[in-house]
């Protein structure tokens, strides 16, 4: 374990609701499929738990409105709550006025719910970029004070190489942006923020990414996992293509004990936490 602490987080949405089936369900048929995200999230508050971790859990709207109970666990637990947008909607998919409607609304129901301020965002899909610079003043002027939805990387459905790879302030009248993390080798960006790329690779890389961040760069790593990558009884989607499918089914009956064993190996805390000093106006951490 290295000396540093790395932010855990958890985006809440259900496994009908992902960008990967965005193309073969649509949201008005939501609401027909077996819901599973109380159960999976709340198997994952029982891990945390049991290996002493808090986390900031990155929340749909359309779950909290649905499942409020599970929002005063994640609050009662103590873990953070923050804004992952009313219905996994890309940002670059709207408008500005659009966009103000969807974190406005989001904001006021997981306040009301968990009755705690929601200070976080991250965009569905990562989707916000160089096209959307209007987000982080918008953001701020509805009371969020940071955002992790940028993911310096290449990838077909986000990303933004460019990007600085730590803390950042897009526009000075926005939002601080926590970046997710990347490895730098070979003169690019490589991922090493968990999600899809945890389970698809070697879980070896991973943690061999993480520790080169934490002591080479020497700068705490993000971590993200969906509630339905725990869950290798989910139902299928028949009709979503071999691509999607392969991203989305991958390796699921074995990241429940590939994150006990990332929970057990390094030290974790919610993303408030561990960014305060950066969060509180400190300079931000070195690339």
């Amino acid at each position: 374990m290295t000396g540093l602490c790395n932010a855990m987080t958890v985006d809440v949405e259900d496994y009908f609701q992902v960008q990967a089936f965005a193309g073969c369900i649509e949201r008005k048929d939501w609401d027909g499929f077996p819901r599973r995200v109380d159960r999976n999230t709340n198997q994952i508050l029982d891990m945390f738990d049991a290996a002493g971790v808090k986390a900031t859990f990155f929340t749909l709207g359309w779950v909290a409105e649905r499942f409020p109970g599970l929002i005063r666990r994640i609050v009662a637990d103590g873990h953070e709550l923050a804004s992952h947008g009313w219905d996994h909607t890309r940002v670059d998919q709207q408008d500005p006025e659009a966009f103000r409607a969807d974190i406005r609304r989001t904001k006021v129901l997981l306040e009301d719910t968990g009755l705690v301020r929601v200070n976080g965002y991250r965009a569905a899909t990562f989707s916000i970029g160089a096209r959307t610079p209007w987000a982080f003043p918008i953001l701020l002027q509805e009371g969020y004070g940071y955002s992790s939805s940028i993911n310096p990387i290449r990838h077909d459905l986000y990303g933004m190489p460019d990007a600085p790879r730590t803390p950042f302030r897009p526009d000075p009248d926005g939002v601080l942006e926590l970046p997710m993390t990347t490895v730098r080798l070979m003169g690019r960006n490589w991922p090493c923020s968990g999600g899809g790329y945890f389970r698809l690779l070697p879980t070896a890389l991973y943690r061999a990414g993480l520790a080169r961040v934490n002591r080479h760069d020497g700068v705490p790593g993000i971590f993200y996992f969906h509630p339905w990558e725990i869950d290798p009884g989910q139902p299928r989607i028949a009709n979503a293509g071999w691509k999607s499918r392969l991203r989305h089914y991958t390796n699921l009956s074995r990241m429940a004990a590939d994150l006990e064993a990332l929970l057990r190996d390094f030290a974790w805390d919610r993303m408030d936490r561990v960014y305060a000093p950066v969060l509180a106006g400190a300079p931000a951490m070195a690339a």
